[in-house]
């Protein structure tokens, strides 16, 4: 059993993640993969249509594969191409979620029916949602959350729309080829009348009138934005140029006479998929491809589309729940082969999550903290090796237990401040800096690691102590170790990343120091681990109180991290996300229950199992 439980647990955790690395059967003779890895510009970079699907899915319904109104889902780039090419049924396709019952109410609908609805479910209320929306608070700061679902829902709307004709430009998508030669054909005549009408010349009216409607529906496409299909002409493009939508590359045609080769490809697109010719759609996508390739930074916009499918973190987060379990287990059985398997299925676990970490640096050209989203990957990242580290050392199964925890909690939350859109957006501008960026922005980061792991070995230790005399004095001694070793290492780190923040912020800003909520939130870090040394170094506190002191330091942290962002003021507030509100109030709530509960226990120790009489946890 030493040796077969941990290579059944490895063999599970090799088929987890192989399982990613399955190339997605689409089932069609389109070649929906290499339509996914088509390259687009959108949010300041370059990145395949898959991305771009995934995104607008997760913002629209949360999800990034779309529920069939019948039974069973389809992909986010599936969706995209019924979307762009059959757009009668995709409006049948339940991707709007709203969850306000107040909003539901406005279209006599319930909140327990479903939380999912599609274009055609809300074309009848277009008016009521309007209205409504004209209605809500102009401040958003003050808007309810009902007010704050119709604006979400309006906003969706909107996408949306703007989604349905980024590669074509609507309407009756079947004769797209001939509405665009027919443009083509009015452009120099309709110019040229234009031209005679300004000069008070006598001009062909028809020409002019053809030429007029034309213009102002791409005109009006282009001012809707969407996302850039045609890179800027030249050998010598930048990433981060800007590619035209399609209003724009339709009404380049103006200037040019000629109607851009791209735009005309996706046209035959529309045109072979809605005429079931697969061969013709396949064959212009390699012609795409061809015409794309100069302008596609090497190798990133297909690694991305990789990525996308792998889902790194996704596996990382089932194997992490695994090693939980099997940390857990191991305590009540079979404790040796269980703790074994526990970790070397969490050095498999760490692999993944760190190829995770370098293939989002790999795409955005960045080191790894660059928003919210990826701090929570990173802090996760950093309290999963620090665990390995303490699991290594002390072979016991609450350091595999501990990483397991927090590595799947630090991905949830990560899950969800990915609704927001794109995960690999471009910084603002005051971020926009590598090397700050790679040494205060991370190492600030590895002491919220640091003190959340800490905090999260005390709680083992007060939830080992439940029943009473569980937890040996052998094992309540090396957590104490590990909580005061983890302090010591988040101390340095914290101060370290707040003095380099500081100098960062002398020379963006002018000045050291300017009281910043960000800013005060680090410093309270750096002070409340000294506060814990110092109580510890001067017997002030003893081994429980040390450890609730620790847990109270999770509150500090979670406030240094989310809490000064949804102030709402200072120069690193992002705004404020209710959702994110509750979970921290709850967080918060569930850290003083711990306290409590770490009070009214009696010390360990003062009694001792048989296990502990033996040496064991």
């Amino acid at each position: 059993m030493k040796t077969f439980v941990p290579l059944l647990c490895l063999l599970v955790g090799v088929i987890i993640i192989g399982r990613g690395l399955v190339p997605p059967n689409y089932q069609s003779e389109y070649d929906v993969r290499s339509f996914a890895e088509l390259p687009v510009q959108s949010g300041g970079r370059v990145l395949p249509l898959d991305s771009v699907a995934r995104n607008s899915l997760r913002l629209l319904s949360g999800r990034q594969s779309a529920k069939l109104p019948e039974d069973g889902k389809m992909s986010a780039i599936a969706w995209f191409m019924e979307l762009s090419f059959n757009p009668v049924a995709a409006d049948k396709i339940p991707v709007f979620r709203i969850d306000n019952p107040q909003v539901l109410g406005l279209f006599g609908w319930q909140q327990e029916d479903r939380k999912l609805f599609s274009f055609d479910d809300l074309r009848p209320h277009f008016q009521t949602i309007q209205q409504m929306a004209s209605q809500v608070n102009p401040e958003p700061k003050l808007r309810s959350a009902y007010e704050r679902q119709l604006i979400k829902l309006t906003s969706a709307l909107m996408e949306y729309d703007v989604l349905a004709r980024s590669i074509q430009p609507g309407g009756n998508l079947d004769q797209v080829l001939l509405e665009y030669g027919a443009w083509e054909r009015i452009v120099e005549p309709g110019r040229t009348a234009f031209d005679q009408k300004e000069r008070g010349e006598s001009f062909d009216a028809e020409d002019l009138e053809r030429f007029t409607f034309l213009t102002s529906r791409y005109l009006d496409i282009s001012k809707r934005g969407g996302f850039g299909i045609v890179p800027p002409a030249g050998e010598q493009t930048k990433a981060d140029d800007h590619w035209l939508n399609l209003g724009e590359a339709l009404l380049q045609t103006i200037e040019s006479g000629q109607l851009n080769p791209i735009v005309d490809d996706y046209a035959k697109l529309t045109v072979f998929w809605r005429q079931a010719n697969p061969q013709g759609f396949n064959e212009t996508l390699t012609a795409l491809h061809t015409q794309l390739a100069p302008a596609s930074p090497t190798g990133h916009v297909a690694f991305e589309e990789f990525f996308n499918t792998f889902e790194p973190f996704y596996r990382a987060s089932v194997l992490y729940v695994i090693i939980l379990l099997l940390a857990a287990i191991s305590w009540l059985w079979m404790p040796l082969p269980l703790q074994r398997g526990a970790f070397w299925l969490l050095v498999l676990a760490f692999a993944v999550h760190t190829f995770g970490l370098l293939g989002r640096m790999y795409i955005q050209g960045r080191p790894p903290v660059t928003n919210l989203y990826s701090s929570a990957i990173f802090v996760g990242w950093g309290a999963v090796l620090l665990g390995l580290i303490l699991e290594r050392i002390y072979r016991s199964g609450i350091g595999s237990f501990v990483s397991g925890l927090v590595g799947f909690v630090t991905l949830i939350i990560a899950h969800n401040l990915a609704l927001s859109g794109d995960t690999l957006e471009m910084m603002q501008a005051v971020l926009d800096s590598n090397f700050w960026l790679a040494t205060h922005v991370v190492i600030i980061t590895i002491g919220y690691s640091a003190t959340f792991l800490a905090g999260t070995l005390a709680i083992v230790y007060v939830l080992r102590r439940l029943p009473a005399g569980r937890l040996s004095r052998e094992t309540a001694a090396s957590l104490y170790r590990m909580v005061y070793g983890i302090t010591c290492f988040a101390l340095l780190f914290s101060f370290v990343g707040t003095m380099l923040g500081g100098v960062w912020a002398d020379q963006s800003w002018g000045r050291f120091w300017g009281w910043d909520p960000k800013e005060n939130g680090a410093l309270i870090i750096v002070l409340w681990c000294a506060l814990m040394l110092h109580a510890r170094i001067g017997r002030l506190v003893g081994e429980r109180g040390f450890m609730l002191l620790a847990i109270f330091g999770n509150i500090v942290t979670v406030w240094s991290w989310f809490g000064t962002n949804m102030l709402g003021v200072g120069l690193h507030s992002y705004g404020f996300m209710d959702k994110a509100f509750f979970w921290i109030l709850l967080f918060i709530v569930s850290q003083f229950a711990l306290i409590a509960l770490g009070l009214t226990r009696p010390a360990p120790g003062t009694r001792t199992t048989p296990k502990a009489a033996n040496g064991q946890a």
